[in-house]
Protein backbone atom coordinates (compact mmCIF):
# COMPACT_ATOMS: atom_id res chain seq x y z
CA UNK A 1 0.00 0.00 0.00
CA UNK A 2 3.03 2.28 -0.20
CA UNK A 3 2.46 3.03 -3.90
CA UNK A 4 -1.12 4.33 -3.49
CA UNK A 5 0.17 6.33 -0.50
CA UNK A 6 2.71 8.02 -2.80
CA UNK A 7 -0.01 8.63 -5.42
CA UNK A 8 -2.23 10.26 -2.77
CA UNK A 9 0.63 12.52 -1.67
CA UNK A 10 1.43 13.47 -5.27
CA UNK A 11 -2.19 14.47 -5.97
CA UNK A 12 -2.44 16.40 -2.67
CA UNK A 13 -5.08 14.12 -1.09
CA UNK A 14 -4.19 14.28 2.64
CA UNK A 15 -7.15 12.23 3.89
CA UNK A 16 -6.39 9.42 1.46
CA UNK A 17 -2.64 9.58 2.19
CA UNK A 18 -3.25 9.31 5.95
CA UNK A 19 -5.64 6.39 5.38
CA UNK A 20 -3.01 4.44 3.42
CA UNK A 21 -0.30 5.31 5.96
CA UNK A 22 -2.50 4.04 8.81
CA UNK A 23 -3.28 0.88 6.82
CA UNK A 24 0.42 0.26 6.24
CA UNK A 25 1.04 0.65 9.99
CA UNK A 26 -1.79 -1.76 10.89
CA UNK A 27 -0.51 -4.44 8.49
CA UNK A 28 3.08 -3.97 9.71
CA UNK A 29 2.11 -4.40 13.36
CA UNK A 30 -0.06 -7.47 12.80
CA UNK A 31 2.42 -8.96 10.30
CA UNK A 32 5.26 -8.36 12.76
CA UNK A 33 3.38 -10.16 15.54
CA UNK A 34 2.76 -13.13 13.23
CA UNK A 35 6.39 -13.33 12.07
CA UNK A 36 8.31 -12.64 15.28
CA UNK A 37 6.05 -14.17 17.94
CA UNK A 38 3.46 -16.62 16.60
CA UNK A 39 5.69 -18.40 14.07
CA UNK A 40 8.22 -19.57 16.67
CA UNK A 41 8.71 -23.33 16.73
CA UNK A 42 6.93 -24.00 13.45
CA UNK A 43 7.58 -27.48 12.08
CA UNK A 44 9.57 -27.76 8.83
CA UNK A 45 8.09 -29.39 5.75
CA UNK A 46 5.62 -27.99 3.27
CA UNK A 47 3.18 -30.20 1.40
CA UNK A 48 0.11 -29.94 -0.84
CA UNK A 49 -2.17 -29.51 2.17
CA UNK A 50 -0.17 -26.55 3.48
CA UNK A 51 -0.09 -25.02 -0.01
CA UNK A 52 -3.89 -25.16 -0.32
CA UNK A 53 -4.56 -23.83 3.18
CA UNK A 54 -1.99 -21.02 3.05
CA UNK A 55 -3.21 -19.87 -0.36
CA UNK A 56 -6.90 -19.98 0.59
CA UNK A 57 -6.44 -18.12 3.89
CA UNK A 58 -3.97 -15.58 2.44
CA UNK A 59 -6.37 -14.44 -0.28
CA UNK A 60 -9.16 -13.89 2.25
CA UNK A 61 -6.80 -12.05 4.64
CA UNK A 62 -5.29 -9.93 1.84
CA UNK A 63 -8.77 -8.82 0.79
CA UNK A 64 -9.70 -8.06 4.41
CA UNK A 65 -6.62 -5.88 4.99
CA UNK A 66 -6.74 -4.33 1.54
CA UNK A 67 -10.24 -3.01 2.31
CA UNK A 68 -9.09 -0.92 5.30
CA UNK A 69 -7.96 2.22 3.34
CA UNK A 70 -11.36 2.50 1.64
CA UNK A 71 -13.09 2.73 5.02
CA UNK A 72 -10.53 5.09 6.58
CA UNK A 73 -10.62 7.61 3.73
CA UNK A 74 -14.45 7.38 3.56
CA UNK A 75 -14.48 6.49 -0.16
CA UNK A 76 -16.38 3.32 0.84
CA UNK A 77 -17.73 3.81 4.39
CA UNK A 78 -19.17 0.27 4.75
CA UNK A 79 -16.53 -2.36 5.55
CA UNK A 80 -18.58 -5.13 3.86
CA UNK A 81 -18.72 -3.02 0.69
CA UNK A 82 -15.00 -2.30 0.97
CA UNK A 83 -14.23 -6.03 1.40
CA UNK A 84 -16.36 -6.79 -1.67
CA UNK A 85 -14.49 -4.14 -3.69
CA UNK A 86 -11.08 -5.41 -2.60
CA UNK A 87 -11.93 -9.09 -3.11
CA UNK A 88 -13.11 -8.09 -6.57
CA UNK A 89 -9.82 -6.26 -7.10
CA UNK A 90 -7.40 -9.00 -6.04
CA UNK A 91 -9.40 -11.72 -7.82
CA UNK A 92 -9.45 -9.50 -10.96
CA UNK A 93 -13.24 -9.74 -11.10
CA UNK A 94 -14.02 -6.04 -11.54
CA UNK A 95 -17.51 -6.21 -10.01
CA UNK A 96 -18.13 -3.04 -8.05
CA UNK A 97 -20.50 -1.41 -5.58
CA UNK A 98 -19.34 2.12 -6.51
CA UNK A 99 -22.00 4.00 -8.54
CA UNK A 100 -19.55 6.57 -9.95
CA UNK A 101 -15.81 5.89 -9.82
CA UNK A 102 -15.04 9.43 -10.98
CA UNK A 103 -15.80 10.69 -7.45
CA UNK A 104 -13.03 8.52 -5.98
CA UNK A 105 -9.61 9.85 -4.95
CA UNK A 106 -6.58 9.12 -7.12
CA UNK A 107 -5.13 6.94 -4.36
CA UNK A 108 -8.25 4.76 -4.24
CA UNK A 109 -8.43 4.45 -8.04
CA UNK A 110 -4.77 3.48 -8.21
CA UNK A 111 -5.14 0.94 -5.38
CA UNK A 112 -8.11 -0.71 -7.12
CA UNK A 113 -6.24 -1.07 -10.41
CA UNK A 114 -2.98 -2.07 -8.72
CA UNK A 115 -4.83 -4.87 -6.89
CA UNK A 116 -5.96 -6.12 -10.32
CA UNK A 117 -2.35 -6.18 -11.50
CA UNK A 118 -1.00 -8.03 -8.46
CA UNK A 119 -3.91 -10.48 -8.36
CA UNK A 120 -3.67 -11.21 -12.09
CA UNK A 121 -0.52 -13.27 -11.86
CA UNK A 122 -1.06 -14.14 -8.21
CA UNK A 123 -0.34 -12.41 -4.91
CA UNK A 124 1.86 -15.19 -3.57
CA UNK A 125 3.61 -15.77 -6.92
CA UNK A 126 4.39 -12.03 -6.85
CA UNK A 127 6.03 -12.45 -3.44
CA UNK A 128 7.99 -15.48 -4.64
CA UNK A 129 9.31 -13.40 -7.54
CA UNK A 130 10.41 -10.31 -5.60
CA UNK A 131 11.47 -11.58 -2.16
CA UNK A 132 15.10 -12.73 -1.87
CA UNK A 133 15.36 -16.31 -0.68
CA UNK A 134 11.59 -16.81 -0.78
CA UNK A 135 10.46 -20.36 -0.50
CA UNK A 136 13.71 -22.03 0.54
CA UNK A 137 11.67 -24.65 2.38
CA UNK A 138 11.33 -27.88 0.42
CA UNK A 139 8.17 -27.85 -1.67
CA UNK A 140 7.05 -24.35 -0.65
CA UNK A 141 7.25 -22.70 -4.07
CA UNK A 142 5.88 -25.71 -5.94
CA UNK A 143 2.75 -26.10 -3.79
CA UNK A 144 2.09 -22.36 -3.63
CA UNK A 145 2.36 -22.00 -7.41
CA UNK A 146 0.09 -24.99 -7.99
CA UNK A 147 -2.52 -23.77 -5.51
CA UNK A 148 -2.60 -20.21 -6.85
CA UNK A 149 -1.93 -20.51 -10.59
CA UNK A 150 -4.88 -21.18 -12.93
CA UNK A 151 -5.19 -24.29 -15.07
CA UNK A 152 -5.90 -28.02 -14.93
CA UNK A 153 -2.19 -28.68 -14.36
CA UNK A 154 0.63 -26.34 -13.40
CA UNK A 155 4.26 -26.99 -14.20
CA UNK A 156 7.59 -25.20 -14.34
CA UNK A 157 8.96 -23.15 -17.24
CA UNK A 158 12.50 -23.71 -15.94
CA UNK A 159 13.76 -26.21 -13.33
CA UNK A 160 13.67 -23.80 -10.35
CA UNK A 161 10.22 -22.66 -9.24
CA UNK A 162 11.36 -19.24 -8.04
CA UNK A 163 13.07 -18.67 -11.39
CA UNK A 164 9.78 -19.61 -13.06
CA UNK A 165 7.97 -16.98 -10.97
CA UNK A 166 10.58 -14.35 -11.91
CA UNK A 167 10.29 -15.14 -15.63
CA UNK A 168 6.48 -14.98 -15.47
CA UNK A 169 6.51 -11.58 -13.79
CA UNK A 170 9.18 -10.19 -16.12
CA UNK A 171 7.04 -11.06 -19.15
CA UNK A 172 3.98 -9.72 -17.33
CA UNK A 173 5.73 -6.43 -16.57
CA UNK A 174 7.06 -5.96 -20.12
CA UNK A 175 3.64 -6.45 -21.75
CA UNK A 176 2.07 -4.11 -19.16
CA UNK A 177 4.62 -1.38 -19.98
CA UNK A 178 3.95 -1.84 -23.70
CA UNK A 179 0.24 -1.41 -23.00
CA UNK A 180 0.90 1.85 -21.14
CA UNK A 181 3.01 3.18 -24.03
CA UNK A 182 0.40 2.35 -26.69
CA UNK A 183 -2.39 3.95 -24.63
CA UNK A 184 -0.37 7.14 -24.17
CA UNK A 185 0.33 7.27 -27.91
CA UNK A 186 -3.45 7.43 -28.33
CA UNK A 187 -3.61 10.50 -26.09
CA UNK A 188 -4.58 8.88 -22.78
CA UNK A 189 -3.09 10.69 -19.72
CA UNK A 190 -0.36 8.85 -17.83
CA UNK A 191 -2.42 8.16 -14.68
CA UNK A 192 -5.34 6.75 -16.67
CA UNK A 193 -2.97 4.74 -18.89
CA UNK A 194 -1.27 3.15 -15.86
CA UNK A 195 -4.57 2.30 -14.14
CA UNK A 196 -6.13 0.86 -17.30
CA UNK A 197 -2.98 -1.09 -18.20
CA UNK A 198 -2.88 -2.60 -14.69
CA UNK A 199 -6.53 -3.63 -14.98
CA UNK A 200 -6.06 -4.97 -18.52
CA UNK A 201 -2.97 -6.96 -17.51
CA UNK A 202 -4.79 -8.55 -14.60
CA UNK A 203 -7.95 -8.88 -16.73
CA UNK A 204 -9.66 -7.15 -13.81
CA UNK A 205 -11.66 -4.42 -15.51
CA UNK A 206 -11.37 -1.66 -12.91
CA UNK A 207 -11.36 1.70 -14.70
CA UNK A 208 -11.33 5.39 -13.85
CA UNK A 209 -14.32 6.42 -15.97
CA UNK A 210 -18.01 5.83 -15.24
CA UNK A 211 -18.61 4.71 -18.84
CA UNK A 212 -15.60 2.34 -18.85
CA UNK A 213 -14.12 2.59 -22.38
CA UNK A 214 -17.15 3.95 -24.24
CA UNK A 215 -15.85 7.53 -24.22
CA UNK A 216 -12.38 6.70 -25.55
CA UNK A 217 -11.28 6.84 -29.18
CA UNK A 218 -11.53 3.83 -31.53
CA UNK A 219 -7.72 3.58 -31.46
CA UNK A 220 -7.65 3.17 -27.66
CA UNK A 221 -10.51 0.67 -27.78
CA UNK A 222 -8.67 -1.40 -30.41
CA UNK A 223 -5.41 -1.28 -28.45
CA UNK A 224 -7.24 -2.48 -25.33
CA UNK A 225 -8.91 -5.29 -27.31
CA UNK A 226 -5.52 -6.54 -28.49
CA UNK A 227 -3.91 -6.41 -25.04
CA UNK A 228 -6.90 -8.08 -23.35
CA UNK A 229 -6.50 -10.98 -25.79
CA UNK A 230 -2.71 -11.06 -25.22
CA UNK A 231 -3.14 -11.36 -21.46
CA UNK A 232 -5.64 -14.18 -22.03
CA UNK A 233 -2.92 -16.38 -23.56
CA UNK A 234 -0.92 -18.88 -21.49
CA UNK A 235 2.28 -17.06 -20.50
CA UNK A 236 4.37 -20.15 -21.25
CA UNK A 237 3.49 -19.50 -24.92
CA UNK A 238 5.44 -16.22 -24.76
CA UNK A 239 8.42 -18.09 -23.31
CA UNK A 240 8.20 -20.56 -26.21
CA UNK A 241 8.12 -17.61 -28.64
CA UNK A 242 11.25 -16.18 -26.96
CA UNK A 243 12.91 -19.56 -27.59
CA UNK A 244 11.85 -19.17 -31.28
CA UNK A 245 9.76 -22.36 -31.31
CA UNK A 246 6.99 -20.79 -33.40
CA UNK A 247 5.79 -24.13 -34.81
CA UNK A 248 5.01 -25.35 -31.28
CA UNK A 249 2.85 -22.26 -30.74
CA UNK A 250 0.94 -22.80 -33.98
CA UNK A 251 0.31 -26.46 -33.08
CA UNK A 252 -0.93 -25.64 -29.57
CA UNK A 253 -4.54 -26.86 -29.42
CA UNK A 254 -5.59 -24.57 -26.58
CA UNK A 255 -4.33 -21.44 -28.37
CA UNK A 256 -6.08 -22.54 -31.57
CA UNK A 257 -9.35 -23.08 -29.69
CA UNK A 258 -8.96 -19.68 -27.99
CA UNK A 259 -8.34 -17.83 -31.29
CA UNK A 260 -11.13 -19.69 -33.11
CA UNK A 261 -13.61 -18.95 -30.31
CA UNK A 262 -12.75 -15.23 -30.35
CA UNK A 263 -13.05 -14.92 -34.13
CA UNK A 264 -16.22 -16.99 -34.47
CA UNK A 265 -17.98 -15.32 -31.54
CA UNK A 266 -17.04 -11.81 -32.69
CA UNK A 267 -18.35 -12.41 -36.21
CA UNK A 268 -21.58 -14.05 -35.01
CA UNK A 269 -22.30 -11.29 -32.50
CA UNK A 270 -21.34 -8.65 -35.07
CA UNK A 271 -23.86 -10.13 -37.50
CA UNK A 272 -26.53 -10.21 -34.76
CA UNK A 273 -26.08 -6.55 -33.70
CA UNK A 274 -25.38 -5.09 -37.16
CA UNK A 275 -28.64 -3.09 -37.18
CA UNK A 276 -27.77 -1.34 -33.90
CA UNK A 277 -24.71 0.54 -35.19
CA UNK A 278 -24.35 2.93 -38.16
CA UNK A 279 -21.22 1.39 -39.73
CA UNK A 280 -19.70 -2.07 -40.10
CA UNK A 281 -16.44 -0.78 -38.57
CA UNK A 282 -18.16 0.29 -35.36
CA UNK A 283 -20.17 -2.95 -35.26
CA UNK A 284 -17.09 -5.17 -35.53
CA UNK A 285 -15.03 -2.97 -33.19
CA UNK A 286 -17.73 -3.15 -30.52
CA UNK A 287 -18.25 -6.88 -31.04
CA UNK A 288 -14.53 -7.75 -30.88
CA UNK A 289 -14.00 -5.54 -27.81
CA UNK A 290 -16.87 -7.14 -25.89
CA UNK A 291 -15.93 -10.68 -26.89
CA UNK A 292 -12.32 -10.06 -25.82
CA UNK A 293 -13.56 -8.54 -22.56
CA UNK A 294 -15.83 -11.51 -21.79
CA UNK A 295 -13.61 -14.43 -22.79
CA UNK A 296 -10.62 -12.97 -20.93
CA UNK A 297 -13.00 -12.07 -18.05
CA UNK A 298 -11.71 -8.49 -18.02
CA UNK A 299 -15.10 -6.84 -17.80
CA UNK A 300 -14.46 -3.57 -19.67
CA UNK A 301 -17.34 -2.28 -21.80
CA UNK A 302 -17.83 0.05 -24.74
CA UNK A 303 -21.58 -0.59 -25.00
CA UNK A 304 -24.58 -1.59 -22.90
CA UNK A 305 -24.56 -5.21 -24.03
CA UNK A 306 -27.52 -5.89 -21.73
CA UNK A 307 -29.59 -4.15 -24.46
CA UNK A 308 -28.28 -6.48 -27.19
CA UNK A 309 -30.43 -9.28 -28.69
CA UNK A 310 -30.86 -12.50 -26.71
CA UNK A 311 -28.53 -14.45 -29.04
CA UNK A 312 -25.64 -12.07 -28.38
CA UNK A 313 -26.22 -12.06 -24.62
CA UNK A 314 -26.33 -15.88 -24.63
CA UNK A 315 -23.02 -15.95 -26.52
CA UNK A 316 -21.46 -13.62 -23.95
CA UNK A 317 -22.66 -15.85 -21.09
CA UNK A 318 -21.07 -18.85 -22.82
CA UNK A 319 -17.80 -16.93 -23.22
CA UNK A 320 -17.91 -16.04 -19.51
CA UNK A 321 -18.01 -19.74 -18.70
CA UNK A 322 -15.30 -20.83 -21.17
CA UNK A 323 -12.77 -18.17 -20.13
CA UNK A 324 -9.21 -17.65 -21.36
CA UNK A 325 -6.24 -20.01 -21.57
CA UNK A 326 -4.79 -21.86 -18.59
CA UNK A 327 -1.72 -20.11 -17.22
CA UNK A 328 -3.06 -16.68 -18.21
CA UNK A 329 -4.47 -13.92 -16.00
CA UNK A 330 -8.01 -14.64 -17.25
CA UNK A 331 -10.76 -16.40 -15.33
CA UNK A 332 -13.52 -18.83 -16.29
CA UNK A 333 -13.16 -22.59 -16.74
CA UNK A 334 -10.21 -22.15 -19.15
CA UNK A 335 -9.95 -23.41 -22.71
CA UNK A 336 -7.70 -26.27 -21.60
CA UNK A 337 -10.44 -27.71 -19.39
CA UNK A 338 -13.01 -27.31 -22.15
CA UNK A 339 -10.69 -29.30 -24.44
CA UNK A 340 -10.26 -32.02 -21.82
CA UNK A 341 -14.01 -32.27 -21.16
CA UNK A 342 -14.90 -32.43 -24.86
CA UNK A 343 -12.19 -34.97 -25.67
CA UNK A 344 -13.11 -36.98 -22.58
CA UNK A 345 -16.73 -37.10 -23.74
CA UNK A 346 -15.67 -38.27 -27.22
CA UNK A 347 -13.34 -40.87 -25.69
CA UNK A 348 -16.11 -42.27 -23.50
CA UNK A 349 -18.47 -42.52 -26.48
CA UNK A 350 -15.80 -44.53 -28.33
CA UNK A 351 -15.31 -46.75 -25.26
CA UNK A 352 -19.01 -47.57 -25.21
CA UNK A 353 -18.93 -48.47 -28.90
CA UNK A 354 -15.61 -50.38 -28.71
CA UNK A 355 -15.24 -51.46 -25.04
CA UNK A 356 -12.15 -53.64 -25.66
CA UNK A 357 -10.16 -50.93 -27.41
CA UNK A 358 -7.61 -48.92 -25.41
CA UNK A 359 -8.27 -45.16 -25.63
CA UNK A 360 -6.04 -42.36 -24.36
CA UNK A 361 -6.71 -38.63 -24.21
CA UNK A 362 -4.10 -36.47 -25.93
CA UNK A 363 -3.58 -32.71 -26.19
CA UNK A 364 -0.69 -31.42 -28.30
CA UNK A 365 0.28 -35.07 -28.91
CA UNK A 366 0.85 -35.55 -25.19
CA UNK A 367 -1.10 -38.08 -23.17
CA UNK A 368 -3.13 -36.42 -20.43
CA UNK A 369 -2.79 -38.31 -17.16
CA UNK A 370 -5.80 -39.86 -15.49
CA UNK A 371 -5.23 -37.63 -12.45
CA UNK A 372 -5.67 -34.49 -14.57
CA UNK A 373 -8.83 -35.89 -16.19
CA UNK A 374 -10.35 -36.85 -12.83
CA UNK A 375 -9.41 -33.46 -11.38
CA UNK A 376 -11.03 -31.69 -14.36
CA UNK A 377 -14.28 -33.66 -13.93
CA UNK A 378 -14.27 -32.89 -10.20
CA UNK A 379 -13.68 -29.21 -10.95
CA UNK A 380 -16.60 -29.11 -13.39
CA UNK A 381 -18.90 -30.86 -10.90
CA UNK A 382 -17.98 -28.37 -8.17
CA UNK A 383 -18.33 -25.51 -10.69
CA UNK A 384 -21.95 -26.46 -11.50
CA UNK A 385 -22.95 -27.13 -7.88
CA UNK A 386 -21.47 -23.87 -6.54
CA UNK A 387 -22.98 -21.77 -9.34
CA UNK A 388 -26.42 -23.29 -8.75
CA UNK A 389 -26.23 -22.92 -4.95
CA UNK A 390 -25.02 -19.32 -5.24
CA UNK A 391 -27.86 -18.44 -7.62
CA UNK A 392 -30.45 -19.86 -5.20
CA UNK A 393 -28.98 -18.02 -2.19
CA UNK A 394 -28.84 -14.73 -4.09
CA UNK A 395 -32.55 -15.08 -4.88
CA UNK A 396 -33.29 -14.23 -1.21
CA UNK A 397 -32.70 -10.57 -2.16
CA UNK A 398 -35.59 -10.59 -4.61
CA UNK A 399 -33.77 -9.83 -7.87
CA UNK A 400 -34.73 -11.53 -11.14
CA UNK A 401 -33.42 -14.96 -12.11
CA UNK A 402 -31.41 -13.35 -14.95
CA UNK A 403 -29.76 -10.94 -12.51
CA UNK A 404 -28.95 -13.60 -9.91
CA UNK A 405 -27.67 -16.17 -12.43
CA UNK A 406 -25.45 -13.61 -14.18
CA UNK A 407 -24.25 -12.27 -10.80
CA UNK A 408 -23.24 -15.81 -9.80
CA UNK A 409 -21.63 -16.38 -13.19
CA UNK A 410 -19.71 -13.12 -13.39
CA UNK A 411 -18.35 -13.24 -9.82
CA UNK A 412 -17.47 -16.95 -9.79
CA UNK A 413 -15.83 -16.61 -13.22
CA UNK A 414 -14.14 -13.31 -12.21
CA UNK A 415 -15.69 -11.26 -15.01
CA UNK A 416 -17.30 -8.14 -13.51
CA UNK A 417 -20.51 -6.89 -15.10
CA UNK A 418 -23.42 -9.24 -15.65
CA UNK A 419 -26.94 -8.84 -16.96
CA UNK A 420 -30.11 -7.25 -15.61
CA UNK A 421 -29.62 -5.24 -12.42
CA UNK A 422 -25.87 -5.98 -12.43
CA UNK A 423 -25.35 -5.09 -16.11
CA UNK A 424 -22.59 -2.85 -17.49
CA UNK A 425 -24.50 0.34 -16.56
CA UNK A 426 -25.36 -0.89 -13.03
CA UNK A 427 -23.48 -2.23 -9.98
CA UNK A 428 -23.79 -4.66 -7.06
CA UNK A 429 -24.71 -2.08 -4.39
CA UNK A 430 -28.33 -3.29 -4.28
CA UNK A 431 -27.45 -6.69 -2.82
CA UNK A 432 -27.60 -7.27 0.95
CA UNK A 433 -24.47 -7.57 3.09
CA UNK A 434 -25.05 -11.35 3.29
CA UNK A 435 -25.11 -11.61 -0.51
CA UNK A 436 -22.05 -9.37 -0.87
CA UNK A 437 -20.06 -11.63 1.47
CA UNK A 438 -21.23 -14.69 -0.49
CA UNK A 439 -20.24 -13.04 -3.76
CA UNK A 440 -16.85 -12.02 -2.31
CA UNK A 441 -16.13 -15.62 -1.31
CA UNK A 442 -17.36 -16.76 -4.74
CA UNK A 443 -14.84 -14.43 -6.37
CA UNK A 444 -11.98 -15.79 -4.27
CA UNK A 445 -13.13 -19.38 -4.80
CA UNK A 446 -13.34 -18.87 -8.56
CA UNK A 447 -9.94 -17.14 -8.76
CA UNK A 448 -8.23 -19.95 -6.85
CA UNK A 449 -10.16 -22.51 -8.91
CA UNK A 450 -12.26 -23.91 -6.10
CA UNK A 451 -10.07 -26.46 -4.29
CA UNK A 452 -7.94 -24.20 -2.02
CA UNK A 453 -11.13 -22.68 -0.55
CA UNK A 454 -13.06 -25.97 -0.37
CA UNK A 455 -10.09 -27.53 1.43
CA UNK A 456 -10.58 -25.03 4.27
CA UNK A 457 -13.97 -26.64 4.96
CA UNK A 458 -12.70 -30.22 4.85
CA UNK A 459 -12.23 -31.97 8.19
CA UNK A 460 -9.28 -33.99 6.85
CA UNK A 461 -7.39 -30.75 6.16
CA UNK A 462 -7.13 -29.97 9.87
CA UNK A 463 -6.31 -33.49 11.09
CA UNK A 464 -2.82 -34.08 12.42
CA UNK A 465 -0.83 -36.53 10.29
Amino acid sequence: MLLPFVVSVYYHEPVSAIAFAQSVLITLIIGGILVFFLSKGAKPGFYAREGLVVTGICWIVMSAFGAIPFVLNKDIPSYVDAFFEMASGFTTTGSSIIPNVETMTHGTLFWRSFSNWIGGMGVLVFLLAIMPGAGKENGFTLHILRAESPGPSVGKIVPRMRATAVILYCMYLVITLLNIVFLMIGGMPLFEAVCHAFSTAGTGGYGVKADSFAGYSPYIQNVTTVFMLLFGVNFSIYYIIILKKIKDVLRDEEVRLYVFTVLASSLLIGWNIRSMYPTMEETLRTSFFQVASMITTTGFATADFDAWPVFSKSMLLLLMMIGACAGSTGGGMKCARVLILVKSLIMNIKRNIHPRTVHVLKINDRVISEDVIVNTHAYFSAYVIITAALTVLLSLDGFSVETNLSAAFCTFNNIGPGLGSVGPTCNFAGYSDFSKILLSLAMITGRLEIFPILSLFSRSTWKKT
